[in-house]
């Protein structure tokens, strides 16, 4: 597992918990990559003295700190978790089983759940427009009895488990993106390659979120931006981004407009 966290030591906590109440816990390798924490974070080591912590000393953003984290594994497949997730006992065990028994899948995830149980958003679309959906409704129909695996085109990366190797072959995670658009180059690049990816509705992680500050609603925007302009050319990531300046100054959203407008990310970069 690879966990990344910044400043949001409470959330950590009740992921390892979670993370060290799985079955054959001892089988599993835990690894803590901290995007410089100033929270006291550090203190949860001596706490859970199976899990290893990365600590950076400084906030470089999510794709670096997740290509630290999946290049210090030593196992076969990589779970990155945000900390703010909570995964149910037989989680890590059953996403590894799927995995072994079909090659065409290069990558697996629990389904999201809110805190009192309801599918959480969790399915993107392609190209990325920072919308999510549940894998399932919670309406009148709800979740079937039984569900079967649900393949994906791109599933949020609060908690998705892939090979190593696919990984590897990649050489890292594109680092010019923020919190928002590395999971969205992962998942292209998977179905790409013409590989599945799989959607447990069997398996439920808890997923708590955060709050949509105006910061990472820009993050959003240009992790947007960027992913259109590598895949569909410069002028297609440029009229995103000035479709979504333009969209902020209209709404009167001043601080969205600013970070969007300076290309500003969550980690402080630009």
């Amino acid at each position: 597992m690879v966990v990344v966290s910044y400043n949001r030591q409470p959330e950590l906590r009740r992921c390892l918990e979670a993370l060290a109440a799985s079955e054959a816990p001892e089988q599993m390798e835990t690894i803590v990559v901290d995007n410089g924490s100033t929270d006291g974070s550090a203190q949860l080591e001596p706490e859970f003295p199976n899990v290893r912590f990365v600590r950076i000393p400084r906030n470089f953003g999510l794709t670096k700190a997740m290509n630290l984290g999946w290049r210090a594994a030593q196992a076969d497949y990589v779970f990155f978790l945000h900390e703010d997730t909570e995964v149910s006992p037989d989680t890590v065990r059953q996403l590894a089983a799927r995995l072994d028994a079909d090659n065409e899948v290069t990558a697996v995830a629990p389904m999201l759940v809110t805190a009192n149980g309801n599918p959480a958003p969790q399915v993107g679309h392609l190209p990325p427009d920072g919308e999510w959906r549940p894998v399932f409704d919670a309406g009148q129909a709800g979740m079937p009895e039984h569900p079967e695996p649900v393949p994906v085109d791109y599933a949020r990366g609060a908690a998705l488990m892939i090979r190593k190797f696919f990984l590897a072959a990649m050489r890292e995670i594109d680092e010019r993106y923020g919190q928002y658009g590395s999971d969205a180059d992962l998942c292209f690049q998977i179905r790409r390659a013409g590989k599945k990816i799989l959607i447990l509705p069997n398996l439920r992680t808890v997923h708590h979120g955060g709050s949509d500050s105006p910061l990472k609603q820009a993050d959003t925007q240009i992790g947007i931006s960027k992913w259109l302009a590598k895949y569909y050319g410069v002028l297609a990531g440029l009229k995103a981004r000035i479709g979504a300046t333009l969209g902020a100054l209209v709404r009167f959203q001043l601080g969205v407009f600013r970070y969007v407008l300076s290309g500003q990310k969550i980690d402080g970069t630009q």
